[in-house]
């Protein structure tokens, strides 16, 4: 009879154990997106992929941060020269990293009307390629110049007249088609949630 007991105890111990492993390891289930802006709520996509029928999830990382706040999402014009927000307002202060979200190589570094501008190429996205770019940024590479997923590509320069709080516009292009940025990250890295341990077969887990 204590062997049976044993036999069980160690059966469940073993059920535990390789379930907790599934749940930590498997990505978080996606979840509807919102028009939430705060560090916890739902990441506004803004609209449709774009007018190429779609974009890859290449993105390994944000740009800033692990998961910036968003300040403003992406509002596609009406018409190619209609008013709206062709990309993506990230929280970032002075100074904080900027990153390639994905290989490529760099297609502009330098100061466009008075603000320091990084563009990537992202590689393996189509011809012509998806193109992100990065302001205010002061650049650390070079033009031609190729990284690698989560590469320092710059530094965010002091608050610009963009944003009313610090921050660094991200967007992305396909030629001269302004598509939405955030759709170049996969589900699990817009909304990430905390993991959880189950209780198996009657074993109590702490919560």
């Amino acid at each position: 009879m204590r062997v049976r007991r044993c036999a069980k105890a160690f059966t469940r111990l073993v059920l535990l154990v390789v379930l907790t492993l599934v749940v930590l390891l498997a990505p978080p289930p996606s979840r509807l997106l919102g028009s939430g802006t705060g560090a916890g709520d739902p990441v506004p996509t803004g609209g449709p992929a774009g007018a190429d029928g779609g974009t890859p999830a290449v993105g390994r990382l944000w740009p800033v941060g692990v998961r910036p706040r968003v300040l403003r999402g992406w509002e596609p014009p009406a018409t190619a020269y209609g008013r709206g927000h062709r990309g993506v307002d990230l929280a970032a202060a002075p100074g904080t990293p900027v990153r390639a979200v994905a290989a490529g190589r760099v297609s502009f570094a330098g100061r466009v009307a008075g603000r320091g501008v990084v563009s990537v190429e992202l590689a393996g996205t189509g011809d012509p390629p998806l193109r992100t770019t990065h302001e205010p940024v002061r650049a650390s590479v070079d033009e031609g110049d190729a990284v690698a997923a989560g590469e320092v590509i710059g530094t965010v320069e002091p608050r610009s007249s963009h944003c009313t709080a610090p921050c660094v516009h991200w967007g992305l292009l396909r030629d001269d088609v302004y598509l939405d940025p955030l759709a170049l990250l996969p589900p699990w890295l817009l909304h990430r949630g905390p993991s959880r341990l189950l209780p198996v077969l009657g074993v109590p887990v702490p919560a």
